[in-house]
């Protein structure tokens, strides 16, 4: 299997232009790209930070400024230094912490309103519920439905049924 990086290509002017990124989030893109170089850079198949390394869906449709808002959240991991998260709820801080950076970043940089960006916190909200609607199913006892408890192994555990 191939690993990431060889799935993936750094941002570049080339390498965006055979992307469907909309050309205003390209533009922003770049001068993002350039202000934070300690970072990895990277076109993939969705949103998502991993080890050092930001990827931006070289698929997306998505306008400005929720393309620029996704990659800031991004951002806002590789700058908090997240590494990896041993529960759910813990996966559930630490994206709201990059939403928090994100909206950080975007204070201390009012020249990116000439790409339209302000921080919409319905917006943030919204992708957080996605999360706590995932934690929700996830911890439902699948036999009496009550709200099930995660341990730091990563295992969870009904307060009833495991009690049985």
């Amino acid at each position: 299997m191939a690993s990431p990086k060889t799935l993936s290509s750094k941002i570049s002017p080339r390498t965006l232009s055979n992307t469907t990124i909309p050309k205003t989030a390209q533009a922003f893109l770049l001068e993002l790209t350039a202000e934070f170089p300690r970072f990895s850079w990277r076109l993939g198949s969705r949103f998502k930070y991993h080890a050092g390394s930001i990827f931006i869906d070289k698929n997306s449709i998505v306008q400005m400024p929720y393309f620029a808002l996704l990659t800031l959240h991004e951002l806002g991991h590789a700058l908090c230094h997240h590494a990896h998260y041993n529960t759910d709820v813990e996966r559930l801080r630490i994206e709201a912490e990059a939403w928090q950076r994100a909206k950080l970043e975007i204070s201390r940089h009012p020249n990116w309103q000439k790409f339209g960006i302000s921080y919409d916190e319905i917006f943030a909200e919204d992708q957080l519920d996605s999360y706590r609607d995932w934690l929700h199913q996830k911890s439902k006892c699948k036999n009496c439905g009550l709200t099930k408890f995660q341990t730091s192994d990563g295992k969870y555990h009904c307060p009833t049924c495991d009690l049985l």
